[in-house]
């Protein structure tokens, strides 16, 4: 019976050794996403943009897949669409848009923060936009940094902190709750400014290094920094409405045209890790996870469409911390998921 019993299991046994063999050699030979060799097969494949070296090898997957902060139930807390507001619909958009040269007085526009170890890209893409849109629906005439550190750490309807969250609730919260001011880590300004600081990308640099543990969610607290001369119920700024943008190219450009640049969350895989220059299409690697970043325009490269993207990875990251995606297509969802509101 137990001779009867053994060859019976022999060839399961055979098996599991077969299935176990497999996902080590598949371990021991997959491509580091962060290596040349993975660089060369993309640069192989790819024909509308380039790849290279954005981190230094010291940096692992690990850390860049927590910078992905878009929760995967962000879908389900989308705001209710609405028609681009203010200036009402328009039909006569330029081929090329670019908000950085259409408000040149606006600085925020321009900027570039850097969301550290904490995967609050839903926060960053959202105050960042926030900020751009105060000034531009103000004429120039107001200059405030939305606070990243604020609405992470106290916005409890948006998510989980530095573990994710829901760019939808962002702008809501924007609209409820308001949110103060506060700019970079180490820029001292406003009355919260960012506490995650910025790690090295590279090898050689004055930044601490990056690694794979994920920055703590700041504490709520409802006071300035002492050198601000303001207090924090004072200090705080709302949104007259929050809405997402409806699941079309025409209708995202006439929002930005009219309203300012937009918050979006998509689909990140291995490859746009390491993106330099041209118009980003998906050719290869592993899905990442959801990540939220700053539409800024759009226009054509090469007879290729793209929207123009403020990333949250510092200046060091991509083409100054930019990148361009196909546009007209929802590639990786881009088109998707986009958020915005009106300042009050």
């Amino acid at each position: 019976m137990l001779l009867d019993t053994w060859r019976v299991s022999l060839p399961t046994q055979n098996m599991l050794r077969y299935f176990v063999l497999a996902a080590v050699l598949a371990i021991t030979f997959a491509i580091d996403p962060l290596s040349q060799e993975f660089i060369d097969k993309i640069n192989s494949k790819a024909t509308t943009w380039k790849a290279g070296k954005n981190f230094g090898p010291h940096v692992s997957i690990d850390y860049i897949r927590r910078l992905m902060g878009v929760h995967p139930d962000a879908d389900k807390f989308r705001l209710d669409e609405q028609s681009t507001q203010l200036f009402g619909l328009r039909d006569d958009l330029p081929e090329q848009f670019d908000a950085r040269e259409n408000w040149p007085n606006c600085p925020t526009i321009n900027e570039i923060r850097d969301q550290g170890s904490c995967g609050s890209c839903w926060a960053f893409g959202a105050v960042e936009a926030m900020s751009d849109r105060v000034c531009i629906h103000s004429n120039a005439t107001v200059h405030f940094r939305f606070s990243a550190d604020d609405l992470v750490s106290c916005c409890h309807t948006c998510g989980f902190g530095c573990n994710g969250g829901f760019p939808g609730m962002a702008w809501s919260y924007w609209v409820r709750k308001g949110i103060v001011s506060g700019g970079s880590y180490g820029s001292n300004q406003g009355c919260r400014p960012y506490e995650i600081s910025p790690c090295e990308h590279h090898v050689n640099g004055t930044r601490p290094p990056c690694n794979g543990e994920e920055g703590k969610t700041p504490k709520c607290i409802h006071t300035c920094q002492p050198s601000y001369n303001k207090a924090y119920k004072d200090d705080k700024r709302f949104g007259k409405t929050s809405y997402s943008v409806k699941r079309n190219e025409l209708d995202i450009r006439r929002e930005i045209f009219t309203n300012g640049p937009v918050e979006a969350a998509f689909t990140v895989y291995e490859d746009l890790v390491n993106y330099k220059e041209g118009v980003y299409q998906h050719v290869e690697g592993k899905m990442l996870g959801g990540h939220a970043i700053r539409i800024l325009g759009w226009g054509t490269e090469n007879n290729v469409p793209y929207w123009l993207i403020a990333n949250s990875w510092n200046t060091d990251w991509g083409n100054n911390g930019y990148f361009k995606i196909l546009r007209g297509q929802d590639h990786c969802g881009i088109e998707g998921q986009v958020a915005a509101g009106i300042p009050k």
